[in-house]
């Protein structure tokens, strides 16, 4: 089969607005539902998301052996289990059907209802049931950012930050689907004329711009993958807000790292968008120094280049671009932390999920987070209606968006929005 995914010259007979995220080169894969029916495997072209449980079921996704009802799941684990020999042929088949000169579903309209339906029509759900989730700790400006303002320039990289990938194991129940409302947090803060902590709501509300991956392939205890092994066990990305309450973490993460400040929420997008898919905006890593122990070693590019943009909109008014960032901006890069992940012998899990850390690049307006882009809280940020944000206020909605543009085609994840609401 010739790869129309591959192709970027190739159109669909569904309309896509150039700035769409989802042309036919995409196929990403989510979990839809319109009422009353079940939860389905669904992908999108343009703003049209395809059933693909109704595609297989019409007889457009003949000629590959699997189980169909994989397709009929609340979460894409029972799918993403199959294995790329299964799900990359599902999504150059899906392609294939919706490509300008295929007519078998194009001139089908009663096929078209049942297997397209408007986006604004269709709750789209979490896409993957997490069994884990790990968050890195892997740009080193941010790194860089955060230990000045905690400790001083000179001490601002912890020395073990050069030869490993930081991480900790986070909390899966409360990772949600974009759209989803969060309420502020609370929590001990320990106030800086005090030496005694308070409770109540968080006060520093932070979002983290962030990109997360999921796990395509599983392991078994004891194993340990190499970089180079790693590549086969990514299904896919997802942009990714790790919420962060800065005051409860600030007070509690001596000795052991975050815990309340965090666990609260983290954000995914609804698609999951193939490793294959970004195949074409892949970049070569930095120079590592000192040089890294052999496990952590690598050939090939493992970075990408995908824009990332945060934009903060207060109740009743625009949107306001706060930072643009970008995934190349990793120090450590996803092959590494998967291999720094399993060389204890950790057994991972399809479905298992893990976020790169906050991204930010070397100049202000590319931080990513309002620790960093307000100096933790010394230089506000001017909104156009006249108010100022050091931290997220109650009301405001924290919106993230990712996308790569190559041969003047946009791949991209949908973007991750949520209001936050006021304490319970």
């Amino acid at each position: 089969m010739t790869s129309i995914t591959k192709n970027f010259n190739a159109k669909s007979w569904i309309t896509v607005d150039p700035n769409s995220d989802f042309p036919i080169q995409n196929i990403p894969f989510g979990i839809g539902q319109t009422e009353p029916n079940k939860p389905f495997v669904s992908t999108i072209i343009g703003d049209q998301v395809i059933n693909v449980s109704a595609l297989n079921a019409k007889g457009y996704l003949k000629g590959i052996d699997f189980d169909a009802n994989v397709l009929d799941q609340p979460f894409l684990n029972d799918f993403i289990s199959l294995g790329k020999s299964i799900t990359n042929p599902i999504r150059e088949a899906i392609a294939s059907v919706f490509e300008s000169s295929n007519s078998s579903l194009k001139d089908h309209a009663e096929d078209q209802q049942a297997i397209l339906t408007p986006v604004d029509q269709v709750q789209l759900l979490l896409p993957v049931k997490v069994g884990d989730y790990t968050d890195f700790y892997s740009s080193k400006q941010h790194a860089y950012n955060v230990g000045c303002m905690f400790r001083d320039p000179e001490n601002a990289i912890m020395p073990n930050w050069v030869h490993l990938p930081v991480g900790y194991h986070g909390r899966a129940s409360s990772i949600i689907v974009s759209g989803t409302p969060i309420h502020r947090p609370c929590g001990q803060q320990i106030p800086a004329d005090s030496t005694q902590p308070v409770y109540g709501p968080c006060r520093l509300l932070d979002f983290e711009l962030e990109m997360g991956y999921i796990i395509g392939k599983s392991t078994q205890l004891g194993d340990r993958l190499s970089t180079e092994e790693a590549e086969d066990h990514v299904f896919g990305f997802t942009l990714f807000n790790d919420w962060s309450a800065r005051d409860i973490q600030k007070w509690e993460y001596v000795p052991l790292g975050p815990f309340l400040g965090k666990s609260f929420a983290s954000t995914i997008s609804p698609w999951i968008v193939t490793i294959e898919a970004l195949e074409n905006f892949r970049l070569e890593g930095p120079v590592q120094e000192p040089e890294v122990l052999p496990y952590l070693q690598y050939k090939g590019a493992k970075r990408f280049d995908v824009r990332l943009e945060v934009a903060i909109q207060p109740d009743g008014q625009d949107p306001f671009n706060v930072t643009r960032s970008n995934y190349k901006y990793m120090y450590w890069n996803y092959a590494q932390q998967i291999a720094h992940h399993t060389v204890n012998g950790c057994n991972i899990n399809v479905g298992d999920m893990y976020a790169s850390g906050t991204i930010s690049g070397d100049t202000p307006d590319s931080y990513g987070s309002m620790l960093e882009l307000s100096w933790k809280g010394t230089k506000p940020i001017h909104l156009p209606d006249g108010s100022e944000r050091k931290f997220i206020a109650d009301g405001d909605t924290v919106i993230l968006q990712g996308f790569g543009i190559h041969e003047g085609v946009r791949i991209g994840f949908g973007e991750v929005s949520n209001k936050v609401l006021p304490a319970k």
